[in-house]
């Protein structure tokens, strides 16, 4: 297994999809980080030799927030988004959907699990 960027890449998958593990690497990200450090995007991460690994890892290093750093970042955007009460900011705080996407009846990711309430009345043993 190949160690980049903190994980480990199993040696059976293609680069594109391998270096894709890595989270802030998509598809289109890792065929540009192949393109510009010179590999081949058919071969497997296992075939890859360790000159070729070491050119992907400094081009990661240098020119791409990744794992710990990406997730730091956009943590402190959310945070100056709660403080200056922007829209956004305020949707995170209720934590409602921020993008738009409807409440009334979707959004049960971001609303908790649906429970059902009774019709509220009593019955005649519980009036007296």
């Amino acid at each position: 297994m190949a160690r980049i960027a903190g994980l480990n890449i199993p040696d059976n998958k293609k680069v594109t999809i391998g270096l894709s593990y890595v989270y802030g690497i998509g598809r289109p990200k890792a065929e540009e980080i192949c393109k510009k450090s010179q590999i081949d995007t058919n071969k497997k991460i296992g075939q890859l030799s360790e000159a070729e690994l070491d050119k992907i890892r400094s081009f990661i290093e240098n020119n791409v927030k990744v794992e710990g750093d990406l997730k730091l970042v956009i943590n402190q955007n959310i945070k100056r988004l709660k403080e200056i009460a922007s829209y956004r900011g305020n949707r995170h705080i209720k934590k409602l959907p921020v993008r738009g996407q409807r409440t009334k009846t979707n959004a049960r990711t971001k609303r908790g699990k649906r429970m059902c309430v009774g019709s509220g009345r009593k019955s005649a043993s519980e009036k007296t």
